[in-house]
């Protein structure tokens, strides 16, 4: 059986905490996996890689947490989550992590602190998918009733725009019609017209 460190933290130590940590706070992992990843890699225990990540690592990567769980909420949101068993895993992961916990010599209430901290995060974020998939649903009643509302109103404007285009052209032959009339009406009455000239050389206007 291997030996557990209990020695200084080195720098690079701290990065590989922070990194795995990370990973799996933007994978949805458990930050209690992500302490026994740590603790395998570095042979220390679970326990220590937590007190070692809240009291001192955690307080250097605060943007990187925010960016890490933001992440995770994007992953989260490509995926339908299933809602049935989401509460039932959620406390089964629990019980078997507090168990393993309970094997830990070394537990600091900071540690357990952060650790129900992000168990109700979690429940949180389950609850809200939750609610937020029966408001999707309620939208997408809404928007079909819309969409056929307006599809109604669509064919109705579809028949009343082509009644006006019937009428529009029926005008159109009725007013070239008449242009024609007018135009026969005056070539007949130029035709019937002549001119001849008088006694005294003068023009005059002679009806046919």
């Amino acid at each position: 059986m291997p030996t557990t460190r209990q020695d200084a933290w080195t720098q690079d130590e701290d990065l590989l905490l922070a990194e795995v940590i990370l990973r799996h706070i933007r994978d949805g992992g458990t930050q209690l996996q992500a302490f026994e990843e740590v603790g395998r890699q570095l042979s220390r225990t679970a326990a220590a890689c937590g007190f070692r990540w809240n009291s001192y690592v955690r307080k250097q990567y605060k943007s990187g947490i925010e960016l890490a769980k933001k992440q995770r909420k994007e992953l989260k949101k490509q995926a339908v989550p299933d809602f049935d068993d989401d509460i039932e895993t959620i406390v089964e992961e629990a019980k078997a992590q507090v168990h393993s916990l309970s094997r830990q010599k070394e537990i600091s209430f900071p540690f357990v602190l952060d650790y129900i901290k992000e168990l109700y995060e979690k429940a949180k974020e389950h609850r809200d998918y939750s609610e937020n998939l029966d408001g999707y649903k309620s939208q997408i009643k809404l928007l079909e009733k819309k969409m056929n509302e307006l599809s109604a109103e669509n064919e109705k404007l579809t028949k009343e725009l082509k009644m006006i285009e019937e009428d529009y052209r029926a005008l159109i032959e009725i007013m070239e019609r008449a242009r024609k009339m007018v135009v026969l009406q005056e070539e007949d009455r130029q035709q019937k017209v002549k001119f001849q000239m008088d006694k005294n050389g003068n023009l005059e206007r002679v009806e046919k």
